[in-house]
């Protein structure tokens, strides 16, 4: 999945970023399981990269959500 960035996001209505915050969680899930079992990092920034995603997401969900 590609990074999004914040104006890509507010531009998405609520059941795209579901959706989006969904598979990011997936994928950062993938990724710890592999770093658990010992299999090599694809891409050892990935990690980072998706966590920020996902909380540029949550920001701005609670931010469209607020009165």
């Amino acid at each position: 999945m590609v990074i999004l960035r914040a104006k890509d996001i507010r531009k998405m209505d609520e059941k795209e970023l579901n959706k989006h915050l969904k598979e990011l969680n997936l994928e950062l899930a993938k990724e710890k399981a592999n770093i658990h079992v010992g299999a090599s990092v694809t891409s050892p920034g990935r990690i980072r990269e998706i966590r920020k995603t996902i909380a540029r997401i949550k920001t701005i969900k609670g931010k469209k959500t607020k009165p």
